[in-house]
C-alpha cells in the first residue's frame, strides 16, 4: 500500500537538501567571515580548512550541484571534527556535546547516497547522474 507522504518524498528531500546545506554554511560563514555570533579564524588553518567546507560545501548541497562530493567531503569533515573535538571528553555524543558533528555526518551521508535529487541545478542542467 502507498503511503500518502510517498509522493511528496522527492520535495521533502529537496527541502532538506537546502536547509542542512543553509545551515552548514552559515558555520562556515562564522568561522570565515565572523558572521552570525562567530569569531573569523583565517589564521588557524583547520578551522580555515573547516569554514571553506563548511561554507562552499553548504551551499553546493543547498543548491543541488555535485553535491555527491560536497557531501562526502562535508561528512568525513565532520567524522575529524566528531573525533578531533568531541570524542576524547566522552563516548556518548549527547554527553561531548557532539551530537550536531554526528548527525550532520550521516545526513551529508545519506545526501550522499542519494544526490541532488530533483529541484536542483544539475537537475536543471541536466547533468544529473541516477
Amino acid at each position: 500500500m502507498k503511503r500518502w507522504l510517498d509522493q511528496f518524498s522527492e520535495i521533502l528531500y529537496a527541502i532538506m537538501r537546502l536547509v542542512v546545506g543553509l545551515l552548514f554554511a552559515c558555520h562556515g560563514a562564522q568561522k570565515l567571515f565572523g558572521v552570525l555570533g562567530g569569531v573569523s579564524q583565517l589564521s588557524n588553518p583547520l578551522m580555515l580548512t573547516a569554514g571553506i567546507i563548511e561554507f562552499g560545501g553548504g551551499l553546493l548541497v543547498a543548491i543541488g550541484l555535485w553535491s555527491r562530493y560536497a557531501a562526502f567531503i562535508a561528512s568525513g569533515e565532520m567524522a575529524v571534527a566528531y573525533f578531533l573535538v568531541h570524542a576524547s571528553r566522552n563516548f556518548f555524543p549527547i554527553l561531548n556535546k557532539g551530537e550536531l558533528a554526528v548527525l550532520y555526518c550521516f545526513l551529508f551521508l545519506f545526501i550522499t547516497s542519494k544526490g541532488s535529487g530533483k529541484w536542483s541545478v544539475e537537475q536543471l542542467r541536466g547533468t544529473q547522474k541516477s
